[in-house]
């Protein structure tokens, strides 16, 4: 893959473009768009439509809060998104839970810790396989930062492959 610029980091609540998963992405990825997000969830939904417009080809690499924003997206513009990975996808949140989105069949891969003591992983689980029909759910012994995991991902291979179609 030599595309970098059609990759997003989209960092959590507190994270910023600076913190260890956006670091090391970047060293993987030159080129890979890591911005800031602040605000609230709309104002942030509005920073990310902004910067991906009406262009497609995108791989979104959501990280807790911003594995609902990147989730959201791909349902709203499922034809602009060609993968979405979710590290610990706070998908529980009332603006996602609450009202699920329509099934989608974007490539999804979430990664979701089975030690993650602030997103419930089986709620988290359930949801997923509502809404991604082309999901990969792995499970790894991990808490919610995933810091061990995110280290161990061979994340070309991850942005390169097809899913199964079933949840591991």
């Amino acid at each position: 893959m030599s595309d970098y610029n059609h990759i997003v980091f989209i960092h959590g609540l507190e994270g910023t473009s600076q913190g260890v998963k956006a670091s090391l992405l970047r060293e993987l990825f030159p080129g890979m768009l890591t911005p800031d997000f602040t605000g609230m969830l709309n104002e942030r939904m509005h920073s990310l439509h902004a910067i991906l417009g009406d262009r497609s080809g995108w791989k979104l690499v959501g990280s807790s809060f911003g594995g609902l924003m990147a989730a959201m997206y791909a349902c709203q513009h499922p034809q602009q998104v060609d993968k979405l990975i979710l590290l610990a996808p706070a998908l529980i949140l009332p603006d996602f839970a609450a009202s699920p989105p329509a099934p989608v069949n974007v490539p999804t891969v979430i990664y979701h810790g089975s030690r993650d003591q602030l997103i419930p992983l089986g709620a988290v689980r359930q949801l997923a396989e509502a809404v991604f029909r082309n999901l990969s759910f792995r499970v790894v012994d991990d808490d919610h930062g995933l810091y061990r995991t995110v280290h161990a991902i061979d994340w070309r291979v991850v942005l390169e492959e097809t899913n199964k179609h079933s949840a591991d």
